[in-house]
């Protein structure tokens, strides 16, 4: 038996007026492969949406705090030194030197948490193996993946019709 049907297309636009007729029709649709995103598609499919900016916000956050606290402990506490004339004794009075590193600090960690969170989120990891169904789903091709046993009631035969209206290149099983 098998676990999940695929449906590959070559367009877009048809996969997503496929995936459109496949709810219609009661089936739950698993997954979309896609070598880029498609605008409409999580609309369509009912995906919610991502909490990722609020762990973008506490990587800044984060980021923003420690810079101050670094700069604050190194430039003022540790070695104050007397650059430009700038006095040394407070935070307060050399935060406007300090926006820049602040900013950079901030970006820097905010990207690379982001991508952590983003390798580990979608499990991309170094040496996982690819979840991909067909080697063309990074490429030029779409994917559509239903799995039979999630949609009881159901059959594969009924899914594979279902799934040869919508016009793909090709349907396969794994």
């Amino acid at each position: 038996m098998t676990k999940a049907i695929y449906a590959l297309y070559d367009d877009d636009e048809v996969m997503v007026d496929g995936a459109k007729a496949i709810l219609a029709k009661n089936v739950r649709i698993k997954d979309v492969y896609s070598p880029f995103p498609i605008h409409g598609l999580e609309n369509v499919l009912g995906i919610k949406w991502t909490r990722l900016a609020i762990n973008a916000f506490l990587y800044g956050l984060t980021a923003l705090c420690l810079a101050l606290f670094g700069m604050s402990f190194f430039m003022i506490q540790d070695w104050p030194m007397n650059i430009g004339g700038k006095p040394n004794f407070d935070l307060y009075q050399n935060l406007p030197a300090f926006i820049p590193i602040t900013f950079e600090f901030t970006v820097l960690c905010a990207a690379h948490g982001m991508a952590i969170t983003y390798l580990i989120r979608n499990w991309t990891l170094p040496g996982v193996k690819a979840r991909n169904p067909h080697p063309r789903t990074t490429d030029d091709h779409f994917a559509i993946e239903i799995n039979w046993e999630e949609n009881s009631g159901v059959s594969s035969d009924d899914i594979k019709s279902i799934l040869q209206d919508t016009k793909p290149v090709e349907i396969f099983e794994k």
